[in-house]
């Protein structure tokens, strides 16, 4: 029907992105030399093996996070190729296994394996066995799996299950084979291998393994994204663009589209980005806050960070790493991400950052994403052309994003933005340009984008509600900020900064507060974080009578903290906990003058510094 010359098989080998043309039969005419690198049809391993099979007596060594899933289908039985006759091990059983085929050792078989609905962290096996040092293990945090002779390691990276394996030749000991991403396009998965398929060289030995010609299941055995590539370059009309999806195990950002010659299905054209080249925005702003080394020299210790960003209230150890990383934010373009919990104060760190950077006289749009409708969220933050929908102004509506060129766009929590609406945010980050609503004309903008949300992202991936690539463009600088009950001590400067203006805005003479209060404050764990303490203060301010606070005007829930399961203190711990903070207070409340601290406590000065040595007190 056509033909492809070998001017656009270089020309594909050119781009940077993996690019599959299969024809309307699901032959593959185009596979790029980036999909082979994907994919792990070609192999640049340092470490060489030449070509060949298992045989009896070969020592094998086996990884498996998932027993049947990336594997060629294992089944328990299977292992028994190496010895492993174990009726209690059960498809999808997690499985470090080192044995020897076709061939029983008094010593060997020697294996673990733990049940798919574990909580472990790692599984480890480590054995001296025929004379070598095997230790095998399978990271299910970071998902790796290691699997070691003497001091070779032979590591490969999953994202939902994998297959590994090792062979040592049974009379040298010698490595024969080991397995790399691409043994589904190359055939050769645990089950193919114990099945005694022959396996291709690596490093020196290998070389090129040609799939023009080759049916696309042939080289990838199946899954959606490549059932929808067939369908495509066949009989239906399916496409879509930068979509995050899994092929033969690897993450991928995939475009799909069908390709039609003088109006009849030519086939279809995949283009496939690893989702490593996405993760280099992480690795940037790794080199951003490398960069930035020089800012933390001048900034003198913790006395001058003190100093700085004086909005943000506390001298916690806590408090000072969110003003470190505010510092650091405020001195670059990249996108922010502002984490915690409701009332923790992320909107106010996000003017914080804007306002102490190069772009502080440009505008700051702050956009609570939670309280927009979904059906207007898209029209406020894009804006729309004329007669775009009925109801639409004659004139038009300039988009939030558009208004805040040149500045910061505050998107508050994010979390909440649907996933079509992803979409179209994903293209701003990575284009900085976006269309509006009925237009035609690509915007561009330049605009610094803060984000906020209390919500756990990686759980919302999961779950699918949230993209993992708009998750991977927002997280390149994220900001953690505790809650208030990780940094108590804390509250004595927020009480000395917040009574003063609250009594100011709410027109009456300005208040004290009582110890009695202040040990009030320090039990309460604040679920409501600042913003509740707040709402504490101007409640008790306008019940108090007189100039001083006492704790019965402070609205707190003093429910029994047993029902909060939380750690019972010793009297011995209580009554230190009352006394360092009666210390801190009086120090405090005396501007650091330890004479009037000493006599207001009524204690002696050895007493006095003594306890301040004892409590770690600067």
């Amino acid at each position: 029907m056509f033909s492809i010359d070998s001017f656009e098989r270089k020309f594909t080998d050119m781009m940077t992105e993996g690019f599959i043309f299969i024809d309307n039969s699901g032959k593959i005419q185009i596979y790029n030399n980036k999909a082979k690198e994907i994919f792990g049809i070609v192999s640049n391993n340092e470490i060489s093996h030449k070509e060949g099979r298992l045989q009896k007596g070969d020592i094998v060594i086996i990884g498996n996070n998932s027993l049947g899933k990336d594997d060629g289908n294992l089944k328990p039985e299977d292992l028994g190729y190496i010895g492993v006759r174990d009726g209690n091990i059960k498809a999808g059983n997690a499985l470090l296994a080192i044995g020897i085929f076709k061939e029983d050792k008094p010593n060997l078989p020697i294996y673990k394996y733990i049940s798919p609905n574990h909580s472990t962290k790692e599984l480890s096996l480590n054995s001296k066995a025929l004379g070598m040092n095997i230790d095998c293990s399978i990271d299910f945090e970071n998902k790796i799996i290691s699997l070691g002779v003497d001091e070779d390691k032979y590591i490969m990276k999953y994202m939902n299950a994998i297959g590994h394996m090792v062979i040592l030749d049974h009379k040298t000991k010698r490595l024969k084979f080991y397995q790399t991403h691409g043994y589904t396009a190359r055939g050769e998965a645990v089950k193919d291998i114990l099945l005694e398929k022959e396996y291709r060289a690596k490093g020196i030995h290998s070389e090129d393994f040609d799939v023009i010609g080759k049916d696309i299941f042939e080289i990838h055995s199946g899954g959606d994204t490549i059932e929808d590539f067939y369908k495509a370059a066949t009989k239906e009309d399916i496409s879509y663009e930068n979509e995050f999806k899994e092929i033969n195990g690897r993450a991928t950002i995939c475009t799909l589209s069908p390709l039609f010659i003088k109006g009849e299905r030519a086939g279809a054209v995949l283009k496939v980005e690893d989702i490593s080249e996405i993760k280099k925005v992480i690795r940037e702003r790794d080199e951003a806050l490398i960069s930035l080394e020089q800012m933390e020299i001048r900034l003198k210790e913790e006395e001058n960070i003190k100093k700085l960003l004086p909005e943000i209230i506390g001298d916690s150890k806590e408090i000072l790493n969110v003003k470190r990383l505010a510092i650091k934010a405020s001195q670059t373009n990249s996108t922010v991400l502002l984490l915690g919990e409701s009332g923790t104060g992320k909107t106010l760190l996000g003017r914080v950052i804007h306002d102490n950077s190069k772009n502080r006289d440009k505008p700051f749009i702050h956009v609570n994403c939670g309280s927009i409708p979904e059906t207007l969220l898209e029209s406020e933050l894009f804006g729309y052309e004329k007669g775009a929908f009925t109801g639409a102004r004659d004139e038009g509506k300039p988009g939030l994003f558009e208004l805040a060129h040149g500045g910061t766009i505050f998107l508050d929590e994010i979390g909440e933005i649907s996933p079509a609406l992803q979409v179209k945010l994903l293209q701003v980050l990575q284009d900085k340009s976006f269309f509006k609503i009925g237009g035609k004309k690509n915007i561009k903008v330049d605009v610094r984008i803060i984000a906020a949300t209390n919500k756990n992202l990686e759980e919302e991936i999961i779950k699918g509600k949230f993209r993992e690539d708009l998750y991977y463009r927002i997280n390149v600088f994220p900001i953690w900020i505790p809650p208030l009950r990780e940094r108590k001590e804390d509250i004595y400067q927020l009480v000395d900064y917040m009574i003063p203006k609250i009594c100011e805005r709410i027109g009456l003479e300005e208040k004290r507060i009582s110890m009695e209060a202040i040990s009030t404050l320090i039990s309460h764990d604040w679920p409501g974080n600042i913003r509740e303490l707040e709402n504490v203060f101007e409640r008790a301010i306008n019940m108090t009578e007189g100039n001083t606070i006492l704790s019965n005007f402070l609205a707190i829930n003093r429910e029994n903290k047993k029902t909060r399961n939380e750690k019972i203190q010793t009297l011995k711990e209580a009554i230190e906990a009352a006394e360092k903070s009666a210390l801190l207070y009086a120090i405090g409340y005396y501007n650091g003058n330890k004479a009037k601290a000493m006599e207001a406590l009524n204690i002696g000065k050895t007493s006095f510094y003594e306890k301040i040595k004892k409590y770690n007190m600067k």
